[in-house]
């Protein structure tokens, strides 16, 4: 094998060592929707308050319009959550997935924890169109002898238990404010709500809802994710 005279025999060539860099670490850290808007404790009317506030934090948000075969994409609802999806205003819950009816062949897809929900939405893209909202959205729960009284300020949505049952939901607007909100499970003071609002309108929701609270009083819960 012919072989250049000039070449170096592998042994001579000095061996130079790389160090790997580090991978960077992001200086940016996650932080609640509610942050400096709602604070923990009491408030408005003194005694007993007559509304609970809890904000949620760390749920998952997706929505997803059906792809024409819909079929399809009911098996694979059930396949992956033992879930049926809603064909009217009406959100399907477990303990840890929901589904809420957004408008025909379309929903939100609500997980109570943001583990493995890539890869979730991942194996619904074949049969829906999908996009993760996760970052877009805040939520709270509103309960309290005097919750229905404060919802009714904000909306002419009648949520009287007789016509907004467990599992109804509502698309309308607080003082302007776009907002999606869905009736859950009762509790030890009546009717429970869960209230979902853009996450840049955070503010001027709680605003609204301060001011609108204050006369029954209400007590706020910061959850943890």
């Amino acid at each position: 094998m012919w072989r250049s005279r000039s070449a170096l025999p592998s042994s001579s060539i000095p061996k130079v060592h790389v160090s790997m860099a580090k991978q960077p670490t992001s200086i940016w850290r996650t932080h609640s929707a509610w942050a400096g808007i709602a604070n923990t404790g009491s408030f408005g009317a003194s005694g007993a308050p007559g509304i609970t506030v809890l904000t949620l934090e760390g749920l998952g948000f997706a929505s997803f319009t059906a792809k024409p075969n819909s079929a399809r994409l009911d098996r694979a609802t059930k396949h992956l959550f033992d879930l049926d999806l809603p064909r009217e205003p009406s959100i399907i819950l477990s303990d840890t997935h929901g589904f809420v009816w957004s408008g025909p062949d379309r929903w939100l897809l609500l997980a109570r924890n943001r583990a493995c929900f890539p890869e979730l939405l991942a194996s619904l893209s074949t049969d829906a169109a999908v996009s993760d909202q996760s970052h877009a959205w805040a939520a709270l729960r509103l309960s309290g002898k005097r919750g229905l009284e404060v919802l009714a300020k904000g909306s002419m949505v009648d949520v009287h238990p007789s016509v907004f049952p467990v599992g109804a939901v509502a698309m309308t607007s607080f003082a302007h404010i776009g907002v999606q909100f869905w009736r859950v499970e009762d509790g030890p003071d009546g009717a429970v709500f869960e209230i979902l609002v853009a996450r840049s309108l955070t503010r001027s929701f709680w605003s609204w809802f301060s001011a609108s609270a204050a006369e029954f009083g209400y007590r706020v819960t910061i959850g943890t994710s």
